[in-house]
């Protein structure tokens, strides 16, 4: 990094880029270690592993591509093992990290990273993730029965962020839930201490119903629902991100770190925005300064990891979970999105979304699996073309409605 690329904006956009990427998606992390039943180490490992992932892919490509890519662990994989990891526990877990890692290293270096995606119809995907989301963040309502002020209130101040600062809503959020818990008196400050994360090795176990569980769902989603959008951040700000490194380099941390907890390193997409503009440094050339900035700013962040642990223990269980589910509404937007819009196989996607937020589990497969299982099928029976015949553009629509068949 050239001296005179330096920037006081640059480096402040680095920080609100961490803070937000921490805010909201770090509760959903510990809300599924805490479903799964993880110890206090091993939940500090994940967020060492996570943390120290994102901040060296994100500060070796800023630094080589001279542009801000930011690099983040998957929040919507993070959302899947909310569902997953306490079925099939941790050991099993990190086999499936780490042939998911090795899946993504693999389309990253030969090429067919765009080859997988443009095959793969768009809405079967995005219709999977917003039903496995749908019921976590239906969690953040659930939890108002049991601390009505509290909930309400961090819920008002989401909304008014939505309105107001979109993109510091669930920062703004945790702040007021925090402050609302402290003047209250309700929260167990007195056993946190600054304590320096300890990463816990742990073994990997090999099962084919983690594979199809957990693996092959957080592949997909990592790849389209983190890697796609955000290489279009950098290109809508003007850059030309190449893919092939960035994908290949993030699937090798992730691989590297994935034994000690790290379930999916990638491009980060929200934050990353906050580093791409005119915020971060007038000249598009220099804002890369960001980028790097960020990466230091995690790589603290993973020192510190064992108090961030015990900072989120000591907040109320319902704070925790209203947090994650907020966190999660731009993801469950982005999935129904991609669920209506792709009118060509419309129906097989809404089949998708319903088994995924059905939460079946057959043969000892997950809702996720057999979302994609029977949306495929779905898409082949509806969609696709039966010997010489005119494929279907929709399938089930109302009869009031006049659909021109596609020719």
């Amino acid at each position: 990094m050239h001296i005179k690329d330096f920037s006081l904006s640059a480096v402040v956009a680095g920080l609100l880029a961490v803070f937000i990427s921490f805010a909201g998606p770090v509760a959903i992390v510990f809300q599924a270690a805490r479903l799964a039943g993880l110890s206090e180490a091993m939940t500090s490992s994940w967020i060492w592993a996570i943390s120290l992932g994102s901040g060296v892919a994100g500060l070796l490509l800023s630094y080589r591509l001279k542009m801000p890519v930011l690099a983040a662990w998957s929040t919507p994989g993070a959302a899947l093992l909310v569902v997953s990891l306490p079925v099939v526990g941790i050991h099993q877990a990190v086999g499936a990290y780490i042939v998911s890692a090795l899946l993504v290293l693999a389309l990253g270096l030969s090429g067919a990273f765009k080859v997988l995606l443009e095959h793969v119809p768009k809405g079967i995907i995005a219709a999977m993730l917003a039903g496995v989301l749908f019921n976590f963040g239906a969690q953040a309502f659930v939890a108002i029965p049991g601390r009505p002020a509290l909930v309400l209130c961090v819920l008002l101040a989401f909304l008014l962020g939505r309105r107001l600062a979109p993109r510091y809503a669930t920062a703004a959020a945790m702040l007021v839930g925090t402050c609302f818990v402290l003047a209250g008196g309700d929260t167990h400050l007195g056993g946190v201490a600054l304590t320096y994360a300890t990463p816990v090795l742990i073994a990997p176990a090999w099962s084919w119903h983690a594979v199809f569980s957990v693996a092959l769902p957080l592949t997909l989603v990592t790849l389209s629902g983190q890697h796609v959008p955000g290489l279009a951040v950098l290109q809508a700000s003007g850059y030309q991100p190449p893919a092939k490194p960035i994908v290949a380099l993030t699937a090798f941390v992730s691989l590297l770190l994935a034994p000690f907890g790290a379930h999916a390193i990638n491009p980060s997409v929200i934050a990353a925005s906050i580093c791409t503009g005119v915020e971060a440094n007038p000249d598009p050339a220099k804002r890369y300064v960001a980028g790097i900035a960020a990466g230091v700013f995690y790589l603290l962040i993973a020192v510190f990891g064992g108090t961030l642990g015990q900072l989120m223990a000591a907040l109320p269980k319902e704070l925790v979970v209203t947090l994650a589910g907020l966190a999660l509404v731009g993801s469950i937007t982005t999935g129904l999105v991609g669920l209506v819009s792709n009118e060509g196989h419309r129906d097989a996607s809404v089949i998708t979304f319903l088994v995924a937020a059905s939460g079946m589990s057959l043969l000892g497969l997950g809702a996720a699996f057999w979302s994609l299982v029977i949306g495929a099928l779905a898409y082949v029976i509806l969609h696709q073309r039966w010997g010489g015949g005119a494929r279907r553009a929709g399938g089930c629509e109302p009869a009031a409605l006049k659909v021109k068949p596609s020719p």
